[in-house]
């Protein structure tokens, strides 16, 4: 009987953090299969809004500086990624350079606002303080009850979509082995020497492999047979998000406005996305009256334009968030696992970093000269402390 063929890499997981690890361990001579539990990039991926906005979205705590460092590098790598990405798979990746106003409603968010603002350039990065009227000759169509606003010209986005569509068929050229409707059951470990090798699927089938990375976002706690220290805490967090168009095209907004409860995000089309609802209700698939309602209702009293727009797509996604909300990206507790997931809003964002920072583990060459600092910042040990530094 023949040997069973064994990968250097399976990864679990089809979203963008899969595919875009599978990409670069591919580029680096590595034999990947990578399995996906439905079909590729139809989870929160697909759903995301695409901003690219590590100064918008960052957070006070010691968390939230750990992310702040690893969303400025990955958005530094954004262009370059999407250059290779669009000539490695024909599928054109265009990123929007608009930036971001942080806007006030009332004065307790001007005051917010302010102390945002004072935080922001505490750490050094570039936000500039508007008055209404500046942030409204900026954009024309916001309300003029408007009371401050910051802008993030630094911050972008772009359509996820493109990005996922293009890391697929860039996969699929580079000798990755795509297998949809493959859902992962367990973890196989060695019996004797508790090295990871391989995973099995629903239907009995193992797939062998050299190491295996999950990257199956919020359904990692879902994939059995790792030992109760080596699982990471992932949860789902639902959210609510809408696509809306303007039939009379582009022209409403030009740069991507957040606010307290939501954010709309131009395509550039006449295309906007308009998100997103935070909910920890598990997998609950559905929409809700609530959820859109308010959606809407926050948007309209800040862009009332948007009620003139038709709605193409409710959708529903499910994060995968950590207890800090920041990503677990490195090496597990277990030889021959890797993580790469709980990247709660910002997947899209991180896509790039995390791929290479797996590519490095897979092959130290790879690696940035920075990386030990960054994997660090989102080290799975910090989850299980009595591992950290154990052989991995």
């Amino acid at each position: 009987m023949a040997a069973q063929r064994r990968v250097d890499l399976a990864i679990v997981g089809g979203g963008i953090i899969g595919l875009a690890s599978a990409w670069r361990a591919r580029q680096r001579g590595i034999e990947v299969t990578l399995l996906e539990r439905g079909r590729l990039a139809q989870g929160a991926s697909r759903v995301a809004a695409g901003m690219l906005a590590p100064v918008a979205e960052v957070e006070f705590g010691e968390s939230g500086r750990r992310l702040l460092q690893l969303g400025l590098r990955s958005a530094e790598m954004w262009p370059t990624f999407a250059a290779a990405l669009q000539e490695a798979s024909g599928v054109e990746v265009p990123l929007l350079r608009t930036g971001t106003l942080l806007l006030a409603r009332d004065a307790d968010e001007a005051g917010e606002l302010e102390r945002q603002l004072e935080f922001r350039r505490s750490l050094g990065l570039g936000v500039r303080r508007l008055l209404p009227a500046e942030a409204r000759e900026l954009e024309p169509a916001l309300a003029p009850r408007l009371r401050l606003a910051l802008e993030a010209p630094d911050d972008h986005s772009l359509e996820p979509r493109a990005a996922l569509a293009a890391l697929a068929r860039a996969c699929e050229l580079a000798g990755v082995e795509l297998r949809e409707h493959a859902r992962v059951a367990s973890v196989e470990l060695d019996a004797d020497t508790r090295r990871v090798t391989g995973v099995r699927l629903d239907d009995g089938e193992l797939v062998a492999a050299e190491h295996v990375l999950l990257a199956s976002g919020a359904w990692a706690q879902e994939i059995g047979g790792l030992p109760s220290p080596a699982r990471m805490p992932v949860r789902p967090v639902k959210g609510q998000i809408m696509r809306l168009r303007d039939p009379a095209g582009a022209g409403l907004l030009t740069r991507v406005v957040r606010y307290e409860g939501g954010y709309v995000v131009p395509r550039g089309d006449g295309r906007y996305v308009l998100g997103a609802t935070v909910e920890e209700r598990r997998f609950e698939a559905l929409p809700t009256v609530g959820g859109v309602y308010e959606l809407l209702r926050d948007a309209h009293e800040l862009l009332p334009g948007l009620g003139e727009l038709e709605l193409e797509e409710l959708s529903v996604g499910f994060r995968p968030g950590t207890p800090d909300n920041a990503p677990v990206i490195g090496a597990g507790a277990l030889e021959g696992l890797l993580w790469a997931g709980g990247h709660h809003r910002n997947g899209i964002l991180l896509a790039p970093l995390t791929a290479q920072l797996i590519a490095g583990l897979l092959d130290p060459s790879a690696a940035p000269e920075d990386a030990p600092a960054l994997l660090h910042a989102c080290d799975p040990a910090r989850f299980a402390p009595a591992l950290a530094g154990a052989p991995r």
